[in-house]
């Protein structure tokens, strides 16, 4: 019997080569690397913070950005420094465009940033159910394209959520309980 991570991975093997499949998952991999999507959107959610006259809005978003900064170097560091998991053997050819990480697989980065992320915005903008589904995408896409064992994933995930609940509890979003409105 397969373990579970050998039958997800055994999943995102018999999707690779479809073109619609590896279209979403290498794009989204692409746009999430260096947290390039969440302060992305964050940069959008700031910027109408500023044309709403919004200035809880807008220091909102500027946190969400300085913790993903925070969570992303303490992961990639000292964490991944930890741990060194080889990544999965290259088995088949990239048919679009991909970075190939130097850093140890374990955790994934783009996991862990994707749950902090979904975490702070689910928190400050609401909508939690659709950023989950973005930062679950995202990490599934670093299994289809075979640079994450489902495990770094599913850790990474964790460990991404933890960072964004340290956040709360130690620089609480302007204008939430526990926080001065300013």
């Amino acid at each position: 019997m397969l373990h579970a991570e050998e039958a997800i991975a055994a999943t995102a093997s018999a999707l690779r080569g479809h073109p619609g499949a590896d279209r979403v998952a290498y794009g989204l991999s692409q746009a999430a690397n260096h947290s390039v999507l969440w302060h992305s959107l964050n940069a959008a959610d700031l910027t109408i913070g500023i044309l709403g006259g919004d200035p809880l809005r807008r220091r909102r978003a500027i946190r969400r950005s300085v913790v993903q900064g925070i969570e992303q170097a303490v992961v990639n560091g000292p964490l991944k420094s930890l741990v060194r998991r080889a990544r999965p053997a290259e088995e088949h050819s990239h048919p679009h465009r991909l970075r190939q990480p130097l850093t140890s697989s374990f955790p994934s980065g783009h996991a862990t940033a994707g749950a902090c992320a979904a975490e702070l915005m689910g928190s400050d903008l609401g909508h939690r159910a659709a950023w989950w589904t973005l930062a679950a995408a995202v990490g599934w896409s670093r299994v289809h394209v075979g640079v994450h064992h489902p495990a770094d994933v599913a850790v990474g995930w964790l460990v991404g959520g933890f960072a964004a609940h340290l956040a709360q509890l130690l620089w609480p979003a302007p204008g939430s309980s526990g926080s001065p409105a300013q």
